[in-house]
């Protein structure tokens, strides 16, 4: 099964191609240039070095969030159009467990957080089963970062790309994982969706839509 993965949450995105769970190639977007500009050409240029066809396609996979508004907007889009155009299936990946799965195995429990701007992140904690699966253990919330990191169990290891900014606030209880694995990346989300989708689970295309720590500011000041 041939998967184009995209991952666009992040200032710097990145995609991907996997034959089920054996990525064949990453590629990070061009940074000098916004994603909405250099997505397509990197798609374009990951296709041709794995020499497949944009019909040779047969899953695409995407991160849908918690992530940055424009990011998401953008990678679902892309997505959910190249999915049509090809008739391929369709996943959407959850931004937080992307990361969280790219952490070495080693480590039982996972902390994840991402920007959620205005003074909060948007976490949440994964521990490792016997069976080496990932199973989410507090769910996705919306919390400032030094409450959420009071509540963490000591020795529970730290991820995600808020660190950037918050790496110094970690208590010394606490596991700070390496820098480079602190941001999601395409790869990953092939690798789940080829777990996902041999599992069984499909999405909508027309259903599928990015997953929001929050709503917009324009959206909050409209209720105003």
């Amino acid at each position: 099964m041939k998967i184009l993965a995209i991952e666009t949450t992040e200032r710097v995105g990145t995609v991907a191609a996997a034959e089920g769970t054996d990525v064949l190639r990453q590629l990070s977007l061009d940074s000098s240039r916004r994603s909405a500009q250099s997505l397509a050409p990197a798609m374009v240029q990951l296709l041709d070095e794995v020499g497949w066809r944009p019909a040779d396609v047969d899953l695409v996979a995407v991160s849908i969030g918690p992530g940055s508004f424009t990011g998401l907007r953008l990678g679902v889009t892309a997505a959910k159009v190249f999915a049509y155009a090809v008739e391929a299936d369709l996943l959407g990946i959850d931004t937080l467990e992307t990361i969280a799965a790219g952490v070495p195995a080693d480590n039982d429990r996972l902390a994840v957080a991402v920007d959620a701007q205005r003074g909060q992140i948007a976490a949440a904690v994964f521990a490792r089963g016997d069976d080496d699966r990932l199973r989410v253990e507090r769910p996705m919330e919306l919390v400032e970062p030094d409450a959420w990191l009071a509540t963490l169990p000591e020795g529970t290891a730290v991820a995600g790309p808020i660190l950037k900014k918050i790496v110094d606030c970690v208590p010394a209880g606490l596991r700070t994982v390496a820098p480079e694995y602190w941001s999601p990346t395409a790869a990953t989300v092939a690798r789940l969706a080829a777990r996902d989708y041999q599992a069984g689970r499909r999405d909508d295309l027309w259903q599928l839509t990015p997953r929001y720590s929050r709503r917009s500011a324009a959206e909050e000041k409209h209720d105003l």
